[in-house]
Parts: structure tokens; sequence; C-alpha cells
């Protein structure tokens, strides 16, 4: 069964850490306003397996930290997360929904209307990121 709901940071820290920085240390994975956030996370069979932050600030939603077990990519549940993420989002009349994408992410995100906010890139953690966005 999959159950998606709202989580607390410490529920989504540890996922964030194993999947997307694991060599890092968990501070490593937090943001600074993380206790300002929208924290949601994606269950299958009562196991955390997919998460994602939300910050809303001024009708702008940057999400951020998205990450699916590795031992559950590419079965859908990413997409199931973001979609009912950005259907949320959509209720709270945001104008704007951004998120600093890694490299090669962006084929997902153009599924649901993301595009490019600049040509520029950024790197982190000797990863290239760029900003994507959706406006309303």
């Amino acid at each position: 069964m999959i159950v998606i709901r709202s989580i607390t940071i410490e529920e989504a820290l540890p996922l964030r850490h194993q999947v997307l920085w694991p060599e890092k240390t968990i501070d490593y994975v937090r943001v600074d306003n993380d206790a300002e956030g929208n924290h949601y996370g994606l269950y299958k069979d009562d196991v955390l397996v997919s998460v994602i932050s939300v910050f809303i600030i001024n009708g702008e939603a940057q999400y951020r930290k998205f990450a699916t077990l590795e031992s559950h990519q590419g079965r859908g549940y990413g997409s199931l997360l973001f979609e009912y993420m950005l259907k949320d989002l959509e209720e709270q009349s945001v104008n704007r929904i951004w998120c600093n994408a890694r490299q090669g992410a962006d084929k997902f995100y153009k599924r649901y209307g993301f595009k490019n906010a600049s040509d520029q890139v950024f790197y982190k953690g000797g990863l290239v990121f760029t900003v994507m966005e959706k406006l309303y």
C-alpha cells in the first residue's frame, strides 16, 4: 500500500542523507530553514521510500532535497510524490515553483512543465546544478 503524507524533518533526514550525500555528514543535508519547511514522504508498505521538502516565501515555493531510495527508483514512487506536492502547491496558489536541479534531472522536471530559469549552472560537491522553474 502507498501512503503520502506530511512528515517531520527528523523523518526526512536519514533518507536525504542516504540517497543524496551518503559520503558527507548528516548535517550536510540539512537546510537552514528546515524547521519552517513542509516535508512530504511517500511510504510503500510502511517503509519511507521518497521524500521532498518545500519552502514557501512570498508566493514562491522552492522544493529541495527530493530523494528516493535507490532500491525503489524507476518504479514511479518519486513521480507520485512529486505530483502530490505539485497539487498541494497549486491549491496554495503559489505563483512560482522552482528548484536547484542536478544536471540530468531536467527531463523529469520538463514532463511537469518546468523550464530552465537561465543558461547558468553552478557547482556543489562536484556536481552540476541549474535552476528550473514553473510559473503560474
